[in-house]
Parts: C-alpha cells; sequence; structure tokens
C-alpha cells in the first residue's frame, strides 16, 4: 500500500512539475508549432495516416505522437480550434509516465527510497521540465524508454541472480519498444542495443538474453509498427521511408542537419543545464559506481544505459539537447542507489581525475544557477523594458535550488533531494508559467492573431505573410494562412481586396503600394506589430494591410 502511495505522489508531483505554463506559453517555434499543426490537420481533414504542414508533407517522424495529440484533442470536444495547452498534455503526460517508470525501476533494483529519489530527480531536471511542456515527441519517447530499459534492467538481474523472470517483463519491453517505433522511429531500440553491447562486451555473456524472447518480441513489434507503415508508405509512394530514414536519420548521422551540426563535446558541456539542478549529484554517483563497477550487475546496467548512448550522440555530428535526454535515467538511478550505502562507504575518496571532474560539474552548478537567476531577472528588463516583481522570486527559487543541489558529501539524503526537486519546480513555474509569457515582443505570432481578429474583414478572411513565416503562425491564425513574399502578398490582396489581409515589414509597405497601384489599387494599414523573431533573432515592424476601399 505504502507502495504504491509513493507511485500515485510521485505522478502527481512530475504533473504539478509541468502545469504552470502548459496554457500561458504561446506555441514555440519552429519544432513544437509543426508537430501541433500538423495533428490539427488531421483534425480538420479526418486523414489520420497522412501526416502534412499545410499542403507539404511531413515525414519527419512516425505517426504515434500526431495519433496521441489527436486524441487529446478529441477529448477535449475542441477539435481543431484545440488550444495549445491539449496538445501539451500528452507530453506531461510522458514526463509523468517516465517518472513512475523509473520509481518502478529502482524500487525493484535498489529499493523504495532509492526508486523515489530517481522519480524525484527525473520530474525535476530542466530537461523534463522542458519537454513536458512542448508537445514534441521526446517526452513520451523518454516514457517508453524508460518502461523498456526498465523491464530489461529486471531480466537481466534475475537472469544474473539464477532467480525466474516475471513473465510480464518481455512483453513490457517489446510492447514499449514498438511504441517508441512508431513515435520517434529506432531510438529506444538503439539504448536497448547499445545497452546489451556494452554488457556483453564487459561480461562475454549473452546467454540471458534468451529471457527476453526475442522472436515473440519482434513479432510483436511488427504487428504494432508495420500496418502504419505499410499504410504510409503505400499512400506516400515510398516518400515517407525515403524523408524518414534517406534524410532525416541519415541525414542526421552522416553530417550537420538543420543547422545543428556540432563537434564532440557538445552534450558534456551542456549537461548541467539539462541535468540542472542534479547533474552534480549525478556525476558523484556516477563515479561511485563506476569504482564498484565490477562488484555490483546493477551498476553495470546503469551505467550501460547512460555510457554508450551518450558516446554514440556525441559522435553524431547532428546535435541538439534532448537527444540525450533517455540517457539520462541512468544516472538518476545511481542517484538513488548511494542513498543504500552506509555513508562512509557512499562518500569514499574518488581518484584525482574523478575530483577534478566533480569540481567541474560543481562549477557547471553554479554557472547554471546563477544563469537562470540573471534570465529571471534580466529577460523581462532587456526585452519589455520593464521590471518584473515576479523576477524576485524566481531568481531566490534559482539560487535556493543551486544551494540545496550543491553538497560536498556524494550521498544526499532523500529529504535534500526532495526540496531541491520542490525549489526547481518553483522556479520553473515562475519562469515558464509567468516570466516567458510576459515577454510579449518575442510573442509575436499571438500578437499577429489578435490583430487579425480585430481587423478580419470577412469570417472568410485569409492572411498572407511576408517575411514572417513560422509555424506558429499557421497553427494560431489558420492553416489556410499564405507564407510567401511582398509580391505573394501583393497578389493574395488582389486576388480577394474584400476579405484578403497581407502581413509585411513596415520598410516595404512602399514597394506593396507599388504593386498594387498597376490595378489602380492601394494598401491601408490596419495595424501594427513590433517585435523579435527569436528563431531568427530578427527584429521586425511589421504591418497588418488591407487593400484601401
Amino acid at each position: 500500500m505504502a507502495l504504491n502511495r509513493n507511485y500515485i505522489l510521485l505522478f502527481l508531483f512530475s504533473l504539478v512539475m509541468t502545469l504552470s505554463g502548459l496554457a500561458s506559453l504561446p506555441p514555440i517555434d519552429r519544432d513544437e508549432s509543426r508537430f501541433v499543426q500538423a495533428t490539427k490537420q488531421m483534425a480538420e481533414s479526418g486523414d489520420y495516416v497522412d501526416i502534412r504542414f499545410q499542403e507539404a508533407s511531413r515525414y519527419q517522424k512516425p505517426i504515434g505522437i500526431y495519433w496521441l495529440q489527436s486524441a487529446a484533442v478529441t477529448l477535449s470536444g475542441k477539435g481543431a480550434e484545440a488550444p495549445i495547452w491539449v496538445y501539451r498534455t500528452i507530453s506531461a503526460l510522458g514526463i509523468a509516465i517516465a517518472v513512475l517508470a523509473i520509481a518502478w525501476t529502482g524500487t525493484n533494483l535498489f529499493g523504495a527510497n532509492a526508486g523515489i529519489a530517481a522519480g524525484l530527480v527525473m520530474a525535476a531536471i530542466f530537461a523534463t521540465a522542458f519537454e513536458g511542456r512542448d508537445a514534441k515527441t521526446d517526452a513520451m519517447l523518454l516514457a517508453c524508454c524508460v518502461a523498456a530499459q526498465g523491464a530489461l534492467a529486471q531480466i537481466y538481474l534475475a537472469s544474473r541472480r539464477n532467480e525466474p523472470v516475471a513473465g510480464h517483463l518481455w512483453w513490457i519491453f517489446w510492447i514499449a519498444q514498438g511504441a517508441a517505433i512508431l513515435i520517434k522511429g529506432p531510438i529506444a531500440p538503439l539504448l536497448s542495443a547499445l545497452t546489451i553491447a556494452a554488457l556483453f562486451a564487459f561480461e562475454r555473456d549473452g546467454r540471458w538474453l534468451s529471457k527476453l524472447k526475442i522472436g515473440r518480441g519482434l513479432l510483436l513489434v511488427v504487428v504494432i509498427a508495420l500496418p502504419w507503415l505499410a499504410a504510409i508508405t503505400w499512400k506516400s509512394h515510398g516518400a515517407f521511408l525515403q524523408q524518414a530514414v534517406g534524410k532525416d536519420m541519415l541525414g542526421k548521422v552522416a553530417s550537420g542537419e538543420e543547422s545543428h551540426g556540432l563537434p564532440p563535446g557538445f552534450y558534456m558541456l551542456t549537461y548541467s543545464l539539462f541535468m540542472w539542478p542534479f547533474g552534480l549529484i549525478a556525476v558523484g554517483a556516477g563515479l561511485q559506481a563506476l569504482n564498484r563497477l565490477r562488484d555490483d550487475v546493477r551498476l553495470r546496467f546503469c551505467l550501460a544505459w547512460y555510457i554508450p548512448f551518450w558516446l554514440v550522440f556525441e559522435l553524431i555530428p547532428t546535435k541538439l539537447p534532448h537527444y540525450v535526454l533517455p540517457a539520462y535515467p541512468g544516472m538518476a538511478l545511481l542517484i538513488g542507489w548511494l542513498l543504500t550505502l552506509q555513508p562512509e562507504d557512499a562518500n569514499a575518496p574518488l581518484k584525482r581525475w574523478q575530483q577534478w571532474l566533480w569540481w567541474s560539474t560543481a562549477f557547471g552548478l553554479a554557472v547554471v544557477s546563477l544563469g537562470l537567476a540573471a534570465v529571471c531577472i534580466g529577460a523581462p528588463i532587456y526585452l519589455t523594458h520593464s521590471f518584473s516583481w515576479w523576477s524576485i522570486p524566481a531568481a531566490a527559487a534559482a539560487l535556493g535550488t543551486g544551494y540545496f543541489a550543491f553538497s560536498r558529501q556524494l550521498q544526499v539524503p532523500l529529504a535534500r533531494i526532495g526540496a531541491t526537486a520542490a525549489c526547481a519546480g518553483i522556479t520553473y513555474a515562475l519562469l515558464f508559467g509567468v516570466i516567458a509569457p510576459s515577454l510579449k515582443p518575442i510573442w509575436l505570432s499571438p500578437a499577429i492573431k489578435q490583430a487579425v481578429l480585430a481587423n478580419k474583414p470577412c469570417d472568410t478572411t485569409v492572411l498572407a505573410s511576408a517575411r514572417y513565416q513560422e509555424p506558429s503562425l499557421v497553427f494560431l491564425v489558420g492553416t489556410k494562412t499564405v507564407l510567401t513574399d511582398v509580391g505573394g502578398v501583393a497578389q493574395h490582396l488582389l486576388a480577394d481586396p474584400a476579405c484578403a489581409l497581407g502581413l509585411a515589414p513596415i520598410e516595404d509597405e512602399q514597394k506593396l503600394n507599388g504593386m498594387l497601384s498597376v490595378q489602380g489599387k492601394s494598401v491601408n494599414r490596419v495595424a501594427e506589430i513590433d517585435g523579435l523573431n527569436y528563431s531568427s533573432g530578427d527584429k521586425l515592424s511589421l504591418g497588418l494591410y488591407r487593400v484601401a476601399p
């Protein structure tokens, strides 16, 4: 009963950690807005097989996340008009499931307190706090990865102890793999394969793999993933496989795609931010585990979960911070494990190079804590030229989190882990739920939407936009929104002079009038929107135009 209560509390804690900002944070460009717009078009068209952004195919990722978001849209009762928070509930739920799965894994490997600690860590790190508010694939992928790895860990441990393997574990492993393939392709299978390969390289013994029931498991994965893959391959005439596998996946492995090519070391440098505030505690636990690698098969599994996956993604040219998120639960488990040791064992002296690494991570913790506090205070001043009183408690929470997360003792009590997680939660609530939404100059698409609603002359009005072509504009203003250049805006206005609206930089107003003058027309500027396109870094002064009577 107490164990069930722990799981319920962790699940609720995770949801509370991601609740603030779900509704108040506008759609984020560009990935989130592309995902939610593609789902919105499924609701509009009734086609739940093909994936499209406006008229273009969107085959970078499989269908899973779109189906889940579509289910949320349907359950909301709002259909295609559902607001952004409806789509984001799937990500919040994905993080909560991942937290439950890591607590379940930690409890079965190291005991109840270790499971609670691992769950608190996963609920409170910056990476999951952000991904839980972002309507993309990564939160639900994390849930699948942790479920699969948790089952794999228990199968491995039972086999190593010559104990019977629970019959449900192989089902969990393969169902999670199939679901993960439908969400983001081969990432979860890659994680498990690297874990197994590292264990085999260390032990030279793979007999325990027979407990996975590989033949039946692969058949189960095929049953889950193949029907849609076959349907989309037929419907797209093979374009899905060409784009998803040939361009998106292999392109990222071969070279830096989407302007995200970076050298090895990126994930080491960003570790302190995305594992904040538990990066230092995790490094201490990981180093102690490394020193006991030969003594405990459980530690071997956790390190095999983290290290190979991290190394592979350091070597792949295309890098984004969330790519290594599936590795972080392995470190969270080690924080829980350290709680099971006697203090003198848990805090045994580290080797010289390990002390250097620990102090480097402590420096990273200080930099990120101070940096988040500075952002909470400085961002409103820089972008809105005003001071936000919410900045004070937000900055204080960030600094308090850093204080609780720094300990000269490697073993950190469960109560302190809980206090660190709670302070981090307050920081995220204020940063994502209050401060970020108040930075009006960077939220151009919501401002444009309000201007369109206030000035549209007809129910059938369609907007054409030049220069500002972000996916969030399509999601907020309408699927028919035309993303074009100034010439396209002119043609759009002339094609429907009574109802059409155009958006263009004010500096191009004279050019726009010149294009309309050949038809004896001119434009009226009915609204002006100034701000910063944070995706491109451009400062924009945009005019909303109608054809003059």
